[in-house]
This record gives C-alpha cells, structure tokens and sequence, in this order.
C-alpha cells in the first residue's frame, strides 16, 4: 500500500499534490517520466489484450458451444462491454475520492485476473457446456442451462469490474508521470497519449489474431488462460515499478460536487432568487463565469440565514460556492452533445457481434488456412490506426490550412465525421449481408469473408475520428476543476452505446417474432436491421448537428497540439535555466543535467 501523507505540504511545496511511494515531495531525476511510465502502458497494453481477447471472439462461443440464440449472444457480449466501461466510473470515483490512482489499478488489475481464471474454467470444464449438436438434429441443439451460465457470467462480470477499474485510471496515472508545467514533461506527455493509445491498438491487435486463433483451434481454455496470464503479469509489473512513480493524492471526486449541487437546488427550491447575484456564496471569487443558464441550480448558492452563518459558509452540505454551481452548469451543458455520441458506439458494438456471426456462415479459408471469424475484426483495429496517422499527418495539416483553425478540425467535426461513417458502414453491412444470404439459400454458394472487410474498415475509420474528437471535447470543454470527469464522460457515452444495442436488439427480436435476428443467419434478415441503425443514424447525426452548431465553446487558454508544444520549448530553453538558477541553483543544475 502507498504511503500518501501531506509532507509536500509541510514543505511549501505542492506540485500538484505529488508524493514518491514514502508519501515524501517527489525527485523528480528518480522518479516519474518514461521510468514509470512505460510501466504503466505495460498494464494498458495487457487489459486491452484480456478485454478484447474476450469480446470479439466470444459471440461465436455462444452460439457455437453452448447454443444459445443470436440475439441472446448478442446481448450477452453488448451487456458485458456496457457494464465494464459503465463500471469504469465506479473505478474512477474510488480513485478521485479514497484509493488514489495506484491503488485503484493494482486491487481492480487483481479482480480481472480472478475474473478471466474464472472464465477459463467455465469454458474448460465438460460440465459447463451442453451436449455437443448431433449433425443428424437438423439444427435442434440443447441450450445451456442456467446453472451451466453461472459460472460464465460470474467470470464475465468480475472481469468487467477489474477491467472497468483499471481503464478508469491508467491513462490519468500515466500522466501524472509528467509535469505538464515543464515544456519538456509536457511534450513528453503527448508522446505518451500517442503511444498508449498504440498500446491500445497493439494489445487489440495481438488479441485479434493470436489469441482468437488458439482459442478456435486449440481450446478456450488456453485463449482464456492467456489472457489471465497477461493480467497476473501486468500486476507484478505495475507493483514491481512502485518506487520509480508519482503518486497524486486523492482530492476528492467531483461526482461528490454534483451530487451536492443538485441536493442543495432541489432542498432550496422554494427560495426566491437574489435581486443581484452578487449575493450568491463566493460571487466575487469565483473562477468559473456566472450564467443565467439552469438558474434553477444558482439557489444551490443561495446564502440564507442557517447558511450565512460563519460556521456554515464553509459548509459544501449546506450552500455551494458559485464556482461549484457554475461547474456543474458546464457538465449539464454537454449532456446534448453526450447524448448524440452514444449511437456510434451502438453501430460499433455490431462489430464484435453480428459481423462475427455473419463470418462463421461465410468462406474464411485463404488457400488450406482457414481464419478463425473472430480475426476479422482486424481489419477493424488496423482501419483505426491508418486513419489515426492519416488524421494528423494528412487531413489536420490541410483542415488547418483551409480553415486557418491551428487544429485544423475541431472536436465536433470530428465527432460529426465519424457519425457519418457509422451510418456509411451500417449501408455497406446491409448490402453484403443480403447479397451473402441470398447466395447461400438461392444459389447455396458462400461468398467470401473479406466480403466484410469493407464495413469493418469503414467503422474503424469512424472511430478514428469519433474516438478523438469524444476525448478532446469533452477534455476541453469539462470544468478546470473537474478534469477527471472527462473520461468519465466519454466512456459513458461507450457504456450507453453497448447497452443501447441491447435494447434494440430485445425490441427487433420482440416485434419481429424473431424473424429478423435468428441463430442460423440464413434464415433471418439482419440486412433490415442493419438499415434500421443507418436510419437511426440519420436522424441522429441531424439531431447532432443541430446541438453543435448551438454549442458554444469554452475559451482555451491552454496549447493543445504538438507544434505548441514544441514553440513553448523553445521559448522555455532560453529562458526557464536562467530564471530557476536565480531562484534555486541546485534545480537548475538538475533540469541542465
């Protein structure tokens, strides 16, 4: 466990609250940096591997071994990924408010590899799988029982707890490695987004290919020892590295503030507005803007004669500040925005579960080799990488030149070009789909799988720009005071998105008495609801469009691009040894070293 204590405080120096593992101010020459750092992509790298192990590859587990319907499996797989990035706020809120960013890595880490050593028993042990389908049942193969899913879900959902506490703090622990107030840790900061998110892609791409490989051809229960291995692995890591870190102290979380203000809003709303809000709880001092947007939430400041009392001011439980309320405006106000993001993630979501199901009834085989339907998905991971690069190399310099906006394309242009993807895609997997399904029940022929490669690709594409532009907005635009609800935010949107799937999913299968989403493809119509997300994306990316073209942004006092950057650095290494020799000759000596 880390030993946090205030002795950055007793020094004068605060640092960003930044303490080494003894809970003493940080040095920096031994710690922090690329020396903790690539540590902790080790960890990312290796949750990627045992997440995306799992999810893209498990439908045709469902189907194929314990023959549980389509729709079934669909929603199994959507459900899992929902609850995982749904419980990514809990891992968050632990962290911000009480555990601190190590801790919550290294406990939840631990719960993901009970969680995939779970999983590769349910799926090694002949008791939990049902009988093996006679060929001669024509199609009528026994389902699992509930007492054989036990085992499964239990896995399923302890995995989603560790791995949802873990992709709440990585990245944010990651960055605490770096001193963005040093032009030269800041640009290194940067470079450490790009490469976790490599990591990311890296981790998704080994999973893809290798692992789903063995688990089709080997057994699950290698598949999925793997990926408990990987998460064993990455915990000793991560805990073998704890003297080279920065830890951040927990500074309580601002879901806490939220909660505050909406409390105090509601238990004062019988209260009559101040004639000047001059009046309202630390008017003068505060640091966000007063609006009279949601005035309703302005009476959380309300200073009455309980809360006027000297020893109540201070109070948060009974008058919030008017920096707090205008904080918790600025979250409400992304919630339009936020709500248009969740349907891409819908779209994405049929990626690693109906497109896998449409490979397994299509011809895989590339000469005597035949790829396992879940590898496809790699055309979706290597689609977000070329776009990724393409983005910032090609399309940001030309947007920037065209536009004259030094970032070329703005967060929600962005996020609108990807929306507009998802529907190009969701058209693309209708098209194949039909043409598929009418080969093989008319003409009994099965077209080949990289027939899917073109809605892969497309999705993929999407993400690169909705996935960026997601963070980056909501990144910029959340509150000073409640960064850390910026990742909250976006992987809301990812929960939201998953679960949504599911939803539609258990409607379509309901009004249409199953005749769309059936476990043999042949004999349903996915085509039609893939045209039900096209038009749904439509309808959503209108809807988009008009919020965006409404939001005003919050003015940006920060650089935010590599080539800022790089100009700070400049400027920095004419000046900043010169200014800290003054003030402190060692430091000096240090930063020249």
């Amino acid at each position: 466990m880390v030993l946090v204590h205030n002795h950055a405080e007793k020094d004068g120096s605060t640092d960003g609250a930044l303490v080494d593992f003894r809970g003493n101010p940080v040095d920096k020459s031994r710690t922090g940096g690329w020396l903790g750092a690539g540590l902790i992509l080790c960890t990312e790298l290796s949750e990627r591997i045992c997440v995306m192990g799992i999810s893209m590859n498990l439908v045709t587990y469902l189907v194929g071994d314990l023959h549980l319907p389509s729709s079934d499996s669909a929603n199994i797989v959507t459900n899992f990924m929902g609850t995982l990035n749904l419980l990514a706020l809990l891992g968050g809120f632990l962290a911000d408010a009480k555990l601190g960013r190590y801790a919550t890595i290294a406990i939840f880490g631990c719960i993901a590899a009970v969680g995939a050593t779970l999983l590769t028993l349910a799926t090694s042990i002949p008791s939990m799988k049902p009988p093996v389908c006679d060929s001669r049942s024509k199609g009528h193969c026994i389902e699992a029982s509930g007492q054989q899913l036990i085992l499964l879900f239990a896995a399923l959902y302890t995995i989603a707890l560790g791995c949802g506490g873990i992709k709440s703090s990585v990245s944010g622990f990651g960055s605490d490695q770096f001193d963005s107030s040093n032009p030269k840790e800041n640009k290194a900061m940067i470079y450490f987004f790009n490469r976790f998110y490599f990591c990311i892609s890296l981790g998704s791409l080994f999973a893809v290919t290798v692992l789903v490989y063995i688990q089709d051809n080997v057994g699950r229960g290698w598949g999925y020892g793997i990926s408990a291995g990987t998460m064993v692995l990455a915990v000793a890591v991560l805990l073998g590295g704890t003297s080279l870190y920065r830890f951040k102290k927990p500074e309580g979380s601002p879901l806490t503030i939220i909660w505050r203000v909406l409390i105090l809003a509601w238990r004062k709303r019988k209260l009559s507005h101040p004639s000047d809000p001059g009046f309202l709880n630390e008017y003068h001092n505060a640091k966000v803007p007063h609006t009279k947007m949601l005035g309703c939430l302005d009476k959380a400041a309300i200073l009455d004669d309980y809360a006027a009392a000297d020893e109540n001011r201070n109070n948060p439980w009974i008058v919030s500040t008017v920096t707090q309320v205008g904080e918790v405006k600025m979250v409400l106000k992304l919630i339009p925005i936020w709500s248009t993001c969740i349907l891409f993630w819908t779209v994405y979501s049929q990626m690693n579960t109906f497109s896998i199901e449409q490979a397994t009834f299509m011809n895989r085989n590339v000469g005597k080799f035949g790829i396992p339907a879940g590898s496809f998905a790699f055309f979706l991971f290597i689609s977000i990488l070329l776009f990724t690069s393409i983005n910032e190399r090609v399309t940001v310099p030309i947007a920037r030149k065209i536009t004259g906006n030094r970032q070329g394309l703005t967060s929600l242009q962005r996020v609108g070009i990807g929306l507009m993807l998802s529907v190009i895609g969701m058209v693309a997997a209708a098209i194949v789909e039909k043409q598929r399904r009418e080969n093989a029940t008319k003409h009994n022929y099965s077209m080949s799988a990289f027939w899917l490669v073109p809605q892969f690709f497309i999705v993929g594409a999407g993400e690169a720009f909705a996935y960026v532009g997601q963070l980056e907005f909501f990144i910029r635009e959340a509150p000073e005071g409640m960064k850390s609800m910026s990742t909250g935010l976006f992987l809301s949107t990812l929960s939201m998105g998953f679960f949504m799937s599911s939803l539609l999913v258990s409607i379509v299968h309901k009004v249409t008495n199953g005749s769309w989403l059936k476990s043999n493809l042949n004999n349903g119509r996915l085509e039609d609801f893939y045209w039900m997300l096209a038009v749904l994306g439509v309808l959503n990316y209108l809807v988009f469009l008009v919020f965006s073209c409404r939001h005003q942004y919050k003015a940006q006092n920060l650089s935010t691009t590599l080539e800022d950057s790089e100009e700070e650095l400049k400027n920095w290494n004419n000046t900043s040894i010169n200014d800290n020799a003054e003030k402190n000759p060692n430091d000096a000596e240090k930063e020249e070293v």
